[in-house]
């Protein structure tokens, strides 16, 4: 179910992306033909880079669904993923699911493999992204500015 969460600045729930964590912010929303309010989301590849952008930028360790988000965006099979980390396919497997935790040294690399397939514009040296993967006590959502659909961005976590 997506939701409007304000109704003077609409947020969109995106849950079609299969994180339950991303809010689009600031898009104007329609009306389809029964009256409901809806959304057009359009430009959904630059969406999806904005948030890949915000996965690899987040202060915290990647929950299994932003793993699969990323593999999926990155266009790559679990067991593409596994050989590039040196782990067995089902253990990528286990971690999308969130059967086990993303190895610390793994969710490094992964990061940054994600920001060279998918040309993301972070320059992280390798103890700043190391820093990110970080048990945190709070979910950061993914907040996304949707005012310009050609042009979207991470809003800051």
């Amino acid at each position: 179910m997506n939701r409007e969460t304000d109704s003077k600045s609409p947020v969109y729930q995106y849950l079609e992306s299969g994180l339950e964590n991303v809010f689009i912010e600031g898009l104007s929303p329609c009306t389809d033909d029964s009256g409901e309010a809806c959304y057009a989301i359009p430009n959904i590849n630059q969406l999806h880079r904005a948030i890949a952008e915000a996965i690899v930028a987040l202060p915290q360790k990647m929950s299994g669904s932003e793993l699969r988000f990323l593999r999926t965006e990155m266009g790559m099979t679990q067991a593409e993923l596994a050989r590039i980390v040196h782990r067995q396919p089902l253990e990528i497997s286990r971690w999308e699911r969130a059967e086990t935790d993303i190895d610390d040294n793994a969710e490094v690399v992964l990061r940054f493999l994600a920001v060279e397939k998918l040309e993301l514009l972070r320059v992280d040296t390798v103890p700043q992204m190391s820093a990110r993967v970080v048990k945190s006590a709070v979910e950061h959502p993914i907040r996304i500015d949707g005012s310009n659909p050609d042009d979207y961005r991470p809003l800051a976590a």
